[in-house]
């Protein structure tokens, strides 16, 4: 696997060589091989990815013929879901003031 490093920006090509080994599924076999499995379990499995598999390819057969409805898409937000902890347009903001969700039972006064 070769990924190109372009202007010295070695964060990209780390990026890049994730979404690689990603796709190939080499982390999912990596985490498979860090302990034994027995045969048994194995075969189980593998039965269980082929069944999986043959579903899929049977679920986009159909849906290709139109004999079942296509999945709605999901609405897309620009920018929602790219980076994790920053407050995406989907997610309420919070008051600014420390104590805007309390009550106190006391009205409030102004100082």
């Amino acid at each position: 696997m070769q990924v190109l490093v372009r202007d010295n920006n070695v964060d990209q090509a780390l990026r890049v060589l994730k979404k690689k080994m990603q796709r190939e599924g080499i982390f999912r076999e990596m985490k498979q091989r860090k302990a034994y499995e027995k045969p048994s379990v194995r075969r189980a499995r593998e039965k269980a990815e082929a069944v999986r598999r043959a579903r899929k390819q049977a679920r986009k057969t159909a849906i290709r013929e139109g004999l079942i409805a296509a999945p709605k898409p999901k609405p897309r937000v620009a920018g929602a879901g790219r980076r994790p902890g920053l407050p995406s347009a989907t997610q309420p903001q919070q008051a600014s003031t420390p104590n805007a969700g309390q009550f106190s039972g006391a009205p409030a006064t102004a100082a």
